[in-house]
């Protein structure tokens, strides 16, 4: 069994170059740190004594900065380049998350998480970029798939910690996020400095001997393009429900179930060992069998159905079977929507292309905190739940329509 997972493994992510593997592992010890986001809205109810909504408000600016650090770090990475903007986010956000329980009142954290979200999700598309640039490009989605394997290695061990620590105090949380964007940022500079500017020098040398030739989007921006436009309509309302894994599900275990923190810590870092079990294996498995838009489809159906069992029944092993179909739709789910922008964007505007997919999906962190939290306080939890599971099941169809016709392949 061990050799037969083991083959799988070594077959699936064959040939990904040593970047795209050191790209890995930066996000592997960034997101070890991540234990911030899970608990804040705990945080702010237990230890600040915030209501429910005010804490959906607050999260929202997460989703505020989150916007602007993806516009920005976009922008900034076809203009100065990916290297410089990753360096720049990791180290810088080192700071923010110190400061951050310095702050305890509604205005000033809200104040606080914008800017720390901003300067944290610059990092996401010039990261992207990075990904497409030292990737083959028949292993782009291979490469975003192990990158995503990182970050949820990382995000099992980073909310499990969380847990144990926040129960001792929740400044643990902080300064622990801010210990690993430090690791983070100087393994990349050592590994990345020199590669970087090798990989300038030889960009350069093969533009001059084909004369600056480019693809047909090369100079298109990302906001004329219509049927990209649409597709990124479409991963902001999948990620308006899909966040609330974040923002509403801690509160709903916490509030509505009574859980401990260390078994909110467990579920949701047990999300992170389900992708890196099952990862490698689907994208391998949906890159040979299905089409994009199916494997979108099918993605955002195992999503619905875990939101709506959890409308019903709230017995520990349908929350663990719905983190399970959870974790399995997002695997079919994220990889292939970055794909999907890789694929739509020129040599120039990568970047550009890249921010607008983290503002679709950063525009969530603004409406889903809010939404979820006023939901629940008004209707329940289980009326989000199942309302989350029909948008889903809506946004399915409406992926699969949407990149067929970005390829010109709908059926009319």
């Amino acid at each position: 069994m061990i050799k037969k997972i083991t083959r799988l493994y070594t077959h699936s992510y064959k040939g990904l170059s040593t970047e795209s593997w050191m790209l890995a592992l930066v996000m592997l010890i960034n997101r070890s740190g991540s234990m911030v986001l899970p608990f804040l809205g705990v945080y702010m109810v237990d230890k600040l004594h915030f209501s429910i909504a005010q804490s959906g408000f607050v999260l929202s600016f997460f989703g505020i900065g989150s916007v602007a650090g993806s516009w920005i770090g976009g922008t900034i990475t076809d203009k100065i380049g990916e290297y410089k903007v990753q360096a720049y986010s990791l180290l810088l956000s080192v700071p923010f998350f110190c400061m951050l329980p310095l702050f305890t009142t509604v205005t000033s954290l809200s104040a606080m998480i914008f800017l720390q979200s901003m300067i944290s999700e610059m990092f996401r598309p010039a990261n992207s970029v990075a990904i497409i640039k030292y990737a083959k490009p028949e292993n782009i989605t291979k490469s975003f798939s192990l990158n995503r394997m990182a970050i949820n290695l990382g995000f099992s061990i980073g909310p499990a910690l969380g847990g144990i620590l926040s129960a001792i105090s929740y400044n643990f949380l902080f300064f622990s996020n801010a210990f690993a964007a430090l690791i983070a940022g100087l393994v990349y500079i050592y590994f990345f400095r020199r590669r970087h500017l090798i990989f300038q020098l030889r960009r350069a040398r093969k533009e001059r001997l084909e004369d600056g030739s480019s693809n047909i989007h090369s100079q298109k921006s990302p906001y004329w393009d219509f049927k990209f436009m649409i597709f990124s309509i479409l991963c902001t309302l999948f990620s308006i429900c899909f966040f609330q894994f974040l923002n509403s599900l801690p509160l709903f275990y916490k509030d509505d179930l009574g859980l401990s923190q260390q078994t909110i810590g467990l579920l949701l870092g047990y999300s992170g060992i389900v992708i890196v079990l099952f990862e490698m294996g689907m994208v391998n498995m949906a890159e040979r069998k299905f089409t994009i838009a199916q494997t979108m489809l099918y993605g955002t159906m195992l999503c619905a159905l875990s939101y709506g069992i959890i409308g019903f029944n709230h017995h520990l092993s349908i929350l663990i079977l719905s983190i399970t179909l959870l974790s399995l739709g997002e695997i079919l789910i994220l990889p292939f929507m970055s794909t999907v922008t890789a694929l739509r964007a020129g040599q120039n505007n990568q970047g550009a292309y890249m921010g607008v997919n983290g503002i679709s999906t950063s525009i969530a962190f603004i409406i889903s905190p809010v939404l979820g939290a006023k939901l629940a306080s008004i209707y329940g939890f289980n009326a989000l739940w199942i309302g989350s599971g029909i948008l889903l099941l809506l946004v399915s169809i409406a992926f699969y329509y949407s990149v067929n016709w970005m390829n010109e392949k709908a059926e009319s």
